[in-house]
């Protein structure tokens, strides 16, 4: 499963830097796949395939967010979300509308970042 930020994000940023595939943005802030990531280019499950370096729009105006398709929950990087770990609000939470596996989540982490 992914993780989210909740409304209740006060915007400190404390859990910006700590994400270790660039998942998380400030609010209103486009994103991309190649931040963080070793990703030139990407197939979208529709087949479109989009330019790593191309800006997205961003998730929220309003509050910090994380790109759910690039959230491995730090598998294979940290033992817990670090997110989570330095959030003061404790708004950095599971999203139950992404659950992952832990296979499925180390496999997001292969791909955007290599063995």
């Amino acid at each position: 499963m992914a993780i989210m930020i909740t409304d209740e994000c006060i915007n400190c940023g404390a859990c910006e830097p700590e994400c270790p595939n660039t998942a998380i943005y400030e609010g209103g802030i486009e994103w991309t796949w190649a931040g963080g990531t070793n990703l030139n280019e990407v197939t979208k499950e529709d087949g479109t395939v989009v330019d790593a370096h191309e800006k997205q729009e961003p998730v929220s105006d309003e509050f910090y967010y994380i790109v759910t398709d690039k959230c491995t929950e730090c598998t294979g990087f940290h033992e817990e979300p670090q997110c989570a770990a330095v959030c003061p609000v404790d708004c950095c939470v599971d999203d139950p509308d992404h659950r992952e596996s832990e296979e499925e989540l180390l496999a997001k982490k292969i791909f955007m970042h290599g063995e």
